[in-house]
């Protein structure tokens, strides 16, 4: 089959987010399986890895108008299948030849309709240049959603497409690509979309609605989520058509790019160690708490966050269980940025709990893998998590995730049975109360280190490389290509 995956961000060329991962990841993992891959991304003038121009402009229908785009390449690099593939930018400086992907100082860039608008567009027309039919089309999130509606109106008679089935992946349902009613025509669409079973949203224009509908398939990035976003809980005002489109929604789980992310290959880690040869773990633990400046205390349990500092990460109830938390035999180490908030906060209580509480607001990628490597066990209290990538990170470095039962960190997390099965500890009303006794159970289990060994071996023998994901996305493309 002919894929052409397209993405608002592509891991190492752009980034805010784990989209960009997935889109740096998986078209490897599908192409190692023996199928020809095309990503294609917008180019952004902040990215600094070099890319070859094809000399190939293609002109791109904004309604009423004409724009063009210049075509430039690159090749993704060999994970671990060893297989690379090609990824094709869209240069346009008016929409593109900015300081950041999706916003600035102010908030989102005003334009960001048609800025993505243009992407869905040109990516058809980025295809048709390089002469690449797509079997599947794989869409990803609201920034390229709009090709799915491109396709099914306004060149629904286009013989270049004929054949080609549509997948829409939903990374996060709380990013939808809400604009005023006015984009329709701005953009090229019939008016007749601007209906509330289409792409009308209470009185705006919905991207990520569009692609909905107009998709031959949905998936999102964990089986658990798949069936949440059908929930007002988790829906955010989606989960009718969601519901609706039950039949044509699934869960994949995301994979984890084990060259990058594995204790016994790890070049930013003090010590490598493996499942069968533990020993080095403890030498991380040492490196990790002088890199916070935290004493090292035998026997004492250090806990790992890294996180954006959110509410949807649970940094609400861990503000107001961190009191409780600190008075526990353990110390707490934080990396991450976010909300202002949150910020504010920790930078008034750091002096509170010397010695036990470590936070570095940055994202900083050689202490990101300190803190897998060198801590007991790995906390996500998420309010949700579509998938999440830590706790598999921290599963593979024996870390024991403590986790809300939400999203991927349900489908991947299994509570300790206290008789051998099970890889960490998690908790499902969201609320403090909850939070503190799923770390009270994963403390007390602790200090019986015998269980506490098994528990990290079930965790290191798991595998959740790309390669698993990508046969099961491989099965919804053929299952996709005979309906």
């Amino acid at each position: 089959m002919n894929i052409l995956l397209a993405s608002s961000e592509v891991v190492p060329f752009s980034k805010t987010g784990g989209l960009a991962d997935v889109a740096g990841a998986l078209p490897g993992a599908i192409a190692a399986q023996g199928h020809k891959v095309m990503v294609v991304s917008p180019r952004y003038a902040k990215s600094k890895t070099p890319a070859k121009n094809t000399g190939k402009k293609i002109k791109v229908a904004m309604g009423k108008r004409r724009e063009s785009a210049e075509l430039y390449e690159a090749t993704l690099p060999a994970g671990a299948n060893g297989v690379e593939a090609p990824v094709i930018f869209i240069a346009n400086k008016k929409y593109y030849g900015r300081n950041e992907l999706y916003t600035d100082a102010d908030g989102d860039y005003p334009d960001n309709d048609l800025r993505f608008a243009f992407f869905a567009r040109a990516l058809l027309e980025a295809a048709r240049a390089k002469g690449f039919k797509p079997d599947i089309l794989h869409l990803n999130d609201w920034q390229s959603a709009l090709a799915a509606v491109y396709l099914r109106t306004v060149m629904e008679k286009d013989a270049f497409f004929a054949s080609t089935k549509i997948l829409l992946t939903i990374h996060n349902l709380g990013y939808q690509g809400l604009f005023e009613p006015d984009t329709v025509e701005k953009v090229g669409l019939p008016p007749s979309v601007f209906d509330m079973e289409m792409l009308e949203f209470y009185g705006k224009v919905n991207y990520l609605k569009g692609g909905i509908v107009f998709s031959d398939a949905i998936s999102t990035v964990s089986r658990k989520y798949s069936r949440e976003i059908q929930t007002p809980e988790y829906g955010m005002g989606l989960e009718g058509i969601l519901r609706k489109r039950s039949d044509r929604l699934f869960g994949i789980l995301n994979g984890v790019d084990y060259t990058a992310w594995n204790p016994e290959t790890d070049k930013l880690i003090a010590a490598n160690y493996s499942k069968k040869n533990i020993s080095g773990k403890e030498a991380c633990k040492k490196d990790l708490l002088a890199s916070f400046g935290l004493p090292y205390v035998p026997g004492k349990a250090v806990v790992g966050m890294v996180s954006r500092l959110d509410r949807q990460k649970g940094f609400d109830i861990l503000e107001a269980a961190l009191e409780d938390i600190m008075i526990r035999d353990l110390q707490l180490v934080i990396l991450g940025t976010g909300r202002k908030q949150y910020h504010e906060f920790f930078e008034s209580v750091g002096n509170r709990y010397a010695g036990r509480l470590g936070v570095r607001l940055a994202y900083d990628n050689t202490i990101a893998h300190k803190i897998e490597a060198g801590s007991d066990m790995f906390l996500m209290p998420s309010r949700y998590e579509p998938c999440g990538l830590n706790q598999m990170y921290s599963l593979k470095y024996g870390t024991v995730p403590v986790v809300r039962g939400t999203g991927g960190l349900d489908d991947t997390v299994f509570e300790w049975d206290g008789a051998g099965v099970g890889n960490g500890f998690k908790f499902y009303d969201y609320n403090r109360h909850a939070l503190l006794e799923c770390i009270d159970r994963a403390l007390k289990t602790y200090i019986d280190k015998r269980a506490w060994s098994k528990i990290m071996a079930n965790g290191m023998a798991e595998d959740h490389s790309w390669a698993t994901s990508a046969r099961q996305y491989i099965e919804l493309y053929e299952k996709m290509s005979v309906r």
